[in-house]
């Protein structure tokens, strides 16, 4: 599995140490460091089977200064994709891909019940 965040988040460090906890192994990716591709955002996003704006960290600093809660409904996916994969921190976080499933955001019961 890849276990995609960012370090400094208080959110993907409580998965990383449950993740640990469980003994669940995983490979480790900075998204500031290494930004997901709009080809693995695409996807995560078909894989996942939620809505294109559930990838949005709608929470952060960079998805307000550019206003995207108004300009999103106006855009593609194909310009969502795009978009999403300039700037990792416009990715809500933490990211749990499997083979056959993507997990967004940190919500412990959720992840139980994939990972169990």
């Amino acid at each position: 599995m890849l276990f995609v965040c960012y370090p400094k988040c208080t959110t993907c460090q409580k998965a990383r140490a449950w993740l640990d906890a469980q003994g669940i192994p995983y490979e480790f990716r900075d998204i500031k460091l290494e930004n997901p591709t709009a080809e693995e955002l695409r996807q995560w996003w078909q894989r996942s089977g939620l809505p294109l704006k559930k990838f949005f960290n709608t929470s952060g600093l960079q998805y307000k200064a550019l206003g995207l809660k108004d300009k999103l409904p106006a855009m593609s996916e194909e310009e969502q994709l795009a978009l999403l994969a300039t700037d990792g921190m416009l990715v809500k976080r933490p990211l749990l891909v499997g083979e056959d499933f993507v997990l967004v955001g940190f919500r412990q019961a959720e992840w139980e019940a994939q990972l169990k």
